[in-house]
């Protein structure tokens, strides 16, 4: 929580005149029992109309000020609250899209959507009711206390017993409940990862019909949320009846005790008045503590929770190099006996790799779901950290480079084609955002989306709907080529991203890129021999080990793990010919 502090450092002023303006109404409700038993002891007594007048138009005047000082208080709470909520969404989404890859999968990215919109909020309200009432609350029982026992000290030994007893409650009550609402936002958490995951997989559900079991998994889930959150209600119901109770319980002692003072002529009717009033006030701001107390106990919560996201370090490299200082090395990547374990895997994903392609060269890398492809492909734009061995471009390790610089030298195009909402034109502007019109065509034109993207009625000014729902899997996944070429990356990593193209497209983006990009190193991953027969050298895995590596005819006569892959994907005629 106090990481968070940071954050109320430009809201210093909201935070010392809130909490003022707040105790000033809190005094002026304090003087108001005082005039209502001058009210009822001098106007009443005495059939004084004048008194009665001017003492109920000092109470008048005594309201307006109380309201305008609790409309100021409100004012700059919400100032206070409300900026404070924005600047730590905005540095929590800025910190988030500096974490590395481990770091997001530590926590979870439904977790972390979670963290950003509802935790932060949940923080936010805890600040507006703190300047609200976290300082009128203390005030107003130890001053209605003081007054009380101003006017009598022995009937104010009632506040005394009182007081403990309803604070007894709200402590059990409190200690039963706070682990229970951290429970409740870790449901939360499984709820927005199904929510995600059905949202992104619709087509998917449908495919295979599954919406019902998908319907009820999710409704077993916000079930699991409303079961809890019942379960706290239901702890959290019994503490306004119980502590109800013992402030009427306390007004009828004060009452009954108090009629017997003023038979005795101890105490006049217009200070019993004001006694039970104050008793009011202390039993009400108890109520009101209680209810704060459940606030800030989920507002705890939730910062500790955004404390857990700025706790996880910022990706940061080791070094600052620059690929450009590295021009003359003909090494373009290289692996030295590199193994990589996920956090929380048991067994490495990559186990004893190495290889090495020069400059303007082609890798290829293939094998068996789950061998480690694209594992390697994160490795080195640096996403993840080798476990051991070292990872090179051009001839330094990954971790001496500065990251954003490397990144700016490296095109990536994931296995899964994601694009974002906007026009062809801006997505084709992520990696170069200065990029000429002529630029985004030469690119389009060599992933072989150009045919498509010029009968567009809109061409490049084409809106691409969330996620690229209104394009094909294969018109996606050219464009997401098409946007790692913007500018002629000199590393070139294709994760599996032509699956999805068929033979002839797949075969004609290979030829372009061959003749348009011949000084950039390309490193394909596929699931298709024919998409590397052409590569350099090929680089086989299985189970995270390296079984083969050399050219196309060289593995055919060498690895039988290829030469099985190859002729699964070739008909016997085929098969028999290249064999």
């Amino acid at each position: 929580m106090k990481k968070l502090l940071v954050f109320l450092k430009n809201y210093r002023k909201q935070l010392i005149f809130g909490p003022f303006f707040k105790l000033l109404e809190a005094v002026f409700e304090l003087i108001v029992p005082v005039v209502m038993a001058k009210i009822i002891d001098e106007g009443i007594a005495n059939r004084d109309s004048g008194e009665i007048l001017r003492l109920s138009g000092i109470i008048v005047l005594l309201g307006v000020c109380g309201l305008a000082f609790a409309l100021t208080c409100q004012y700059l709470a919400a100032k206070c609250a409300y900026g404070f909520g924005t600047e730590l969404r905005e540095a929590l989404y800025r910190h988030i899209n500096t974490l590395s890859h481990s770091s997001v999968d530590k926590i979870g990215a439904s977790s972390l959507v979670n963290r950003l919109t509802n935790d932060t909020n949940t923080v936010q309200n805890g600040v507006n009711m703190f300047i609200r009432l976290a300082t009128r609350v203390p005030f107003l029982i130890t001053g209605a206390t003081i007054m009380a026992i101003s006017i009598d000290l022995k009937l104010s030994l009632i506040f005394f017993v009182v007081a403990p007893v309803i604070s007894a409650i709200i402590f059990i009550i409190m200690r039963k409940t706070v682990p229970m609402y951290k429970d409740v936002q870790k449901k939360l958490d499984r709820a927005a990862m199904l929510t995600k995951e059905n949202i992104e997989g619709t087509r998917v559900i449908r495919a295979f019909s599954r919406q019902q079991e998908e319907i009820d998994e999710f409704g077993g889930a916000v079930n699991d949320i409303a079961e809890s959150s019942a379960a706290v209600g239901k702890i959290s119901a019994i503490l306004n009846p119980a502590a109800f109770m013992m402030m009427n319980l306390g007004i009828v002692a004060i009452t009954w005790f108090g009629g017997i003072r003023v038979d005795g002529g101890r105490l006049t009717q217009g200070e019993l008045t004001a006694f039970v009033n104050y008793m009011t006030q202390i039993l009400l701001a108890l109520v009101v503590l209680a209810n704060l107390i459940v606030i800030f106990t989920k507002a705890f919560a939730s910062a500790n929770r955004v404390s857990e996201v700025f706790d996880l370090e910022s990706e940061k490299s080791d070094g600052n190099e620059l690929p450009s200082q590295h021009t003359d090395c003909k090494t373009a990547v290289e692996f030295k006996n590199v193994s990589f374990a996920y956090d929380g895997a048991g067994d490495n994903s990559l186990d004893g790799i190495s290889f090495s392609i020069g400059r303007g060269q082609m890798l290829g890398i293939i094998g068996g779901t789950g061998s480690g492809k694209s594992t390697v492909s994160s490795l080195i734009p640096c996403f993840y950290r080798a476990g051991s061995g070292k990872v090179f471009v051009y001839g330094s390790d990954v971790v001496n480079y500065d990251f954003d610089e490397l990144r700016k030298t490296i095109g990536i195009v994931p296995q899964k084609a994601v694009l974002f909402s906007g026009t062809i034109r801006e997505n084709m502007k992520w990696r170069k955002a200065d990029a000429t019109d002529e630029e985004i065509i030469s690119a389009l034109k060599t992933a072989q989306a150009w045919e498509f993207v010029e009968k567009m009625p809109d061409r490049l000014d084409t809106v691409i709907s969330q996620g690229g729902k209104n394009l094909s899997g294969g018109q996606k996944q050219r464009i997401s080529i098409a946007r790692a070429l913007v500018g002629n990356p000199q590393i070139l990593i294709l994760d599996d991203s032509t699956s999805a193209l068929d033979y002839a497209t797949d075969l004609a983006f290979r030829k372009a890129l061959r003749s348009d990009l011949p000084d950039t190193t390309i490193i394909m991953i596929s699931q298709r021999t024919t998409s590397l027969k052409d590569a350099d050298r090929i680089l086989v895995l299985e189970d995270g080990e390296s079984v083969g590596l050399g050219t196309h005819d060289e593995l055919l006569k060498s690895c039988g793990v290829y030469s099985e892959i190859y002729r699964s994907q070739m008909n016997e005629k085929e098969g028999g010919e290249n064999a």
